[in-house]
């Protein structure tokens, strides 16, 4: 791998909100970075996002479908309660050992959580997404599979449909159900990492967009920080963005609320306007 890899992470609909804004205003400063990568590598939030950079709509149109309330996505509203999610999800992990038998028994979590219907969570991501066809640029989203544990990347070899990829990314673990694809569920790749920015490896120039940041709430497997370090240890360099004060405020308690979306997006404008932070 060579060249520049966007790394776009996991964050709710506050943070496709965020980092769609922050890409339109960097476009703005000029500095784009989605027309400069040759690779994008999305979880979660950023499978979205990644796909919807590659619907063929440009920047602006993507930021208006945040904030204009008649070309928004339908979205389900949920609640996550971080110390509840903790002290259910802790009788799973108490016996694991290694991160693979930690992946599976998250993965037992996710099976076992009561959520809404897999086919209501599908029309949203399919909502979502101004095209169904895979991006023409290599495109890679993370998931976890449930009962193996293991790490799974689609991409348009992978020979399913981009909605059921994108929905597998973003199922997070007893908010939303488990995606079926080929006999198999897969749950979020946020679980493995809320980024998985080591998947950017070999490549000369990495940006890795990040709206947890290194603090995420989510029991991650492979810290930000160990993955930024690998990295540069490997010789690329490296740009982190996470979001700034502003932004932090806009995203606010609770990043599955959809009413998020036009204050981060707004925030995530104006933050991108700044323009890149260093490199390191």
């Amino acid at each position: 791998m060579s060249g520049q890899v966007l790394v776009l992470g996991g964050g709710g609909v506050a943070g496709i909100a965020w980092m769609t804004g922050l890409l339109a205003g960097l476009a703005e400063a000029g500095q784009d970075v989605t027309a400069g990568s040759d690779m994008l590598i999305g979880t979660s939030a950023g499978a979205t996002v990644a796909a919807q950079l590659g619907s063929g709509l440009s920047l602006e149109e993507l930021f208006a479908r945040q904030v204009d309330p008649a070309l928004q996505s339908r979205e389900l509203m949920a609640e996550i309660d971080w110390a509840k999610f903790a002290a259910d999800l802790q009788p799973y992990m108490s016996a694991s050992m290694t991160q693979t038998e930690q992946l599976r028994n998250f993965g037992r979590f996710a099976l076992d959580a009561r959520t809404v219907p897999e086919a209501d969570r599908l029309a949203v991501i399919e909502s979502r997404l101004p095209s169904r066809d895979w991006p023409v640029r290599p495109t890679r989203l993370t998931a976890v599979d449930c009962t193996s544990g293991e790490l799974t990347v689609f991409d348009a070899a992978s020979g399913i449909s981009l909605v059921e990829a994108v929905a597998a990314s973003a199922a997070v673990p007893g908010v939303w159900p488990p995606v079926t694809i080929g006999g198999r569920r897969y749950m979020d790749g946020g679980v493995r990492s809320a980024d998985n920015a080591d998947l950017a490896a070999g490549a000369e120039r990495i940006i890795v967009i990040s709206p947890m940041g290194m603090d995420s709430p989510l029991p991650t497997f492979t810290p930000l920080s160990e993955a930024l370090s690998g990295l540069k240890d490997g010789g690329a360099t490296v740009t982190l963005i996470s979001p700034d004060e502003a932004s932090v405020a806009a995203i606010g308690v609770n990043a599955l609320d959809p009413a998020t979306r036009v204050p981060a997006a707004t925030a995530g404008r104006a933050q991108g306007r700044a323009g890149l932070p260093p490199a390191f």
